[in-house]
């Protein structure tokens, strides 16, 4: 049954009205959903607000780094360390290596462009922090529904945002309606805030039927893959925080590392990988793995044990890509829009920044009586906010690695370190981009496969294994979420022409092809999802379309 008939057979659908709906409990919706009720206890007034979270619990799709600048939180939460906020461990110190094969350079700290430099900042689980903010917010009167995935945008006849419904449950593989079938419920708002985190398959929605991203440059997107270390006896540096560029990526592909000692024994490695590279049979999995066996890597690993595993994209275009905020009836907030600021490796602290700037312009509006408009007051603050500063400074960063790793590193060097000595904040040049990343694949025959050593098991690891650490979990008797616009296209476009780099992209072995000859056909495993949408953002035809698996399914990240 299709949802229209769905509806029609179970409907009308029960609602719940609120002045404000969030979709997402990330730090960008829990910060928006905490400013409004901080503002209303402030005011003596009365606002509704709930939070809508896909995962089991807020944090359990909760994937980063990461090391937290806490400037965004101390505007939210001044006294956010008496409150037993999860930032434990400060940055102790910076390096910054570019490797080869065997080797690495460091660079020296003072030759360190600001973006690099992380004192004043704390090594989190990201997932620890979103989860503490959902604390605060509902001890604030926030309600919030894990396990319920906002699964489509309602509009008034006006074509405004009235708010979200959720997804059915129950349905089988078959997409029919099983015993337990149960159907979404409508959340009404005056206001919906989209905070889903990267490439938001509501937000996209939104982009293309407001045409939010007319006149911006196309948005482009990196993948990070995260490993959880308990580290070996005498080998963890509390603090210490390593990042690297070069080996194993090529000049002309953008990417590069982190390696973070946390607190508690723990080292959080990572690889991103950006989604504009060319070349059909690069991994981003599998270079990570072959990163970790550099001389400089290993050596923090070793006779240590992996206790973690994840993948996300991320939206890393930067000022020049980011869509308009608004649209009648509601706003984009973090890195659903793409605040992320690429040159930092941080977007956690413009999620809550924007939070609050969104949040802000809708309780002054509420205030004023009304609903359903854009939120102008909002685009308006964050030009003015220190946000806006900082985004302009790097406008330029993910734009100069497409000209090569060598020309981008000095032009990083003049952008970052050379022009703020000088006084200048925004680079007097603009690059712009023109192409989206899927665009940026070339076909195999122009390229040569890339040869990955099999994994050890011990430094390096398979997919699957990986998956595992995930706690993935879906209900397998459901519609798959991972849905084609073209059955034939993997086969008879991406397998003929780009020799199958669903099968490469993915870092969850969702996608494999299997049979040959004439029966060769791509057989989707979405069970092991981790809700990364490389292949919503990769897949060169865009033929596959990332949509809500039914509530609670996905990731269950811990200490992540």
């Amino acid at each position: 049954m299709t949802p229209e008939e769905l509806l029609s057979t179970y409907g009308p659908r029960e609602a719940m009205e609120y002045d404000v709906v969030v979709v997402g409990a990330g730090p960008a919706g829990l910060a928006t959903a905490i400013r409004l009720k901080q503002l209303a206890a402030e005011q003596g007034r009365e606002v509704s607000v709930c939070v809508l979270e896909k995962g089991s619990e807020p944090g359990a799709h909760i994937l980063s780094g990461a090391i937290v600048d806490p400037k965004a939180l101390t505007e939210l939460f001044p006294d956010w360390a008496d409150r037993g906020a999860p930032l434990k461990q400060a940055v102790a110190k910076d390096e910054f290596l570019f490797l080869d094969e065997t080797g690495a350079k460091s660079t020296p700290e003072w030759l360190l462009p600001e973006c690099f430099h992380n004192a004043g900042n704390y090594i989190v689980s990201l997932g620890a922090v979103t989860r503490w903010l959902a604390q605060q917010a509902e001890a604030l009167g926030v309600e919030i529904f894990p396990g319920f995935a906002a699964d489509e945008v309602l509009c008034a006849e006006s074509g405004a945002v009235r708010g979200v419904a959720t997804g059915n449950l129950g349905l089988g593989r078959d997409g029919q309606p099983t015993a337990e079938f149960q159907l979404g419920m409508e959340l009404h708002a005056k206001y919906t805030i989209f905070a889903e985190g990267s490439r938001g398959h509501l937000g996209r929605q939104l982009i293309s039927k407001f045409k939010l991203d007319e006149g911006r440059d196309p948005q482009s997107y990196g993948i990070g893959i995260k490993e959880l270390w308990q580290a070996a006896p005498g080998k963890h540096q509390p603090g210490l925080v390593v990042h690297t560029a070069g080996w194993p990526l090529d000049g002309d592909t953008y990417g590069g590392s982190f390696l973070y000692h946390a607190e508690d024994g723990k080292i959080a490695v990572g690889f991103v990988v950006g989604l504009d590279y060319a070349n059909p049979y690069l991994s981003p999995f599998e270079e990570f793995q072959r990163w970790k066996t550099h001389p400089a890597i290993r050596k923090h690993l070793e006779g240590g044990k992996r206790i973690g595993y994840g993948a996300r994209a991320i939206t890393a275009g930067g000022l020049l890509s980011l869509p308009k905020l608004v649209f009648p009836g509601g706003a984009m907030v973090g890195c659903e829009a793409g605040f992320l600021n690429a040159s930092r490796i941080k977007g956690s602290h413009a999620a809550i920044k924007t939070g609050m700037l969104a949040a802000e312009a809708a309780f002054d509006a509420l205030g004023a009586g009304r609903g359903g408009d854009e939120l102008s007051a909002y685009p308006q603050a964050f030009e003015q906010s220190w946000l806006h500063a900082e985004l302009l400074q790097s406008k330029n960063f993910k734009q100069w690695f497409k000209k090569g790793r060598s020309l981008a590193t000095l032009m990083t060097g003049i952008e970052q370190w050379l022009l703020p000595r000088l006084g200048i904040r925004n680079p007097p040049w603009t690059l712009h981009r023109d192409r989206p990343d899927h665009a940026c694949l070339e076909p195999a025959a122009q390229h040569t496969r890339i040869q990955y050593p099999k994994p050890d098991g011990v430094l390096t690891f398979d997919r699957l294994s990986s998956v595992f650490l995930s706690s993935t979990a879906h209900d397998e008797d459901q519609p798959s979420h991972l849905t084609l616009k073209d059955p034939s296209v993997p086969v008879e476009v991406n397998l003929a022409t780009y020799a199958g780099p669903e099968a490469r992209y993915c870092p969850a072995a969702v996608y494999e092809f299997v049979g040959e000859g004439a029966d060769t056909r791509l057989q989707i495993n979405f069970a092991n999802c981790v809700h990364c949408k490389t292949c919503d953002i990769k897949d060169p035809t865009q033929n596959i379309v990332w949509v809500a698996p039914q509530g609670g399914g996905g990731p269950n990240y811990a200490g992540m």
